[in-house]
């Protein structure tokens, strides 16, 4: 199992935003509405001073645990633009709890050394697809508090999703919309440092099929969302599909790489 200490510069943010989450996921009922914004900023400014100084060694490591860490922060960068524009939207004990289990893994698996880049530009290969991981993480939340909006309608018992199951919907799949033109990207982005300039060709990988599965499944659902008008139970599933198919992707094969192989 590759488990190695994280230096202390990136050990201290890491914990102190680990804390901010455990104090936002414990709602404090005695913190006014500016103390609880001014607690979300300080937490996500500690995680983004966390992934930073987890890159500012020599050679810099990278792994599934920084890469869900890093999704984790998008994820709650997200949350806290759609809190203000909605302030309906109650999802923040999931948001907290998911950023808190991010950076303890991360402290506790901190990746393997990466090779330099043979290209300034591979690393926009790399953020395409880590951006790609945030949006669509964002929309299986979206999509989780739509169906528990749904139940509770069906049930007919009040709810504690107080956005309107309509505008739900709508903000889950433009976040689906927006996960689908990043992942092209990074599939082309891909073939083409593959093809021009690593000069490998296109490498079936396990991480390249199971992202093109996790792209058809994506095309599919949007298209059976455009022209079917899918919706509801089926939609979400077929996105939780894809959410699946493009954890195992990168996340997936790096844990099993890791930790149960332990190879870098």
């Amino acid at each position: 199992m590759i488990l190695s200490p994280s230096p202390w510069w990136s050990t201290i943010p890491a914990l102190g935003a680990a804390l901010g989450y455990a104090l936002l996921a414990l709602r404090p009922v005695r913190l006014k509405p500016g103390g609880v914004n001014l607690l979300m900023l300080l937490v996500w400014l500690l995680h983004a001073l966390a992934l930073a100084s987890g890159h500012a060694g020599k050679p810099v490591r990278f792994g599934f645990a920084p890469a869900l860490s890093v999704t984790a922060w998008l994820v709650f960068t997200l949350y806290a633009i759609e809190s203000r524009l909605y302030p309906q939207l109650r999802a923040r004990a999931t948001m907290v709890g998911l950023g808190a289990v991010a950076v303890l893994l991360a402290l506790l698996f901190p990746g393997t050394p990466q090779q330099p880049s043979a290209s300034p530009w591979l690393p926009l290969h790399w953020w395409l697809g880590i951006i790609s991981y945030g949006l669509l993480t964002a929309a299986v939340l979206h999509g989780w508090l739509a169906q528990r909006a749904e139940a509770a309608m069906r049930q007919a018992r009040p709810g504690d999703v107080m956005l309107p199951l309509l505008a739900l919907e709508r903000l889950t799949f433009r976040l689906v919309g927006a996960a689908f033109v990043l992942l092209s990207a990074t599939l082309l982005a891909g073939w083409w440092f593959s093809e021009h300039l690593l000069a490998q060709g296109w490498n079936w990988n396990h991480k390249t099929v199971f992202t093109l599965l996790s792209w058809l499944t994506l095309a599919v659902l949007l298209w059976g969302r455009r022209t079917q008008g899918w919706r509801g139970r089926f939609a979400i599933r077929m996105l939780y599909a894809a959410a699946a198919l493009l954890l195992l992707g990168y996340v997936g094969s790096r844990f099993v790489l890791e930790v149960i192989l332990s190879r870098a």
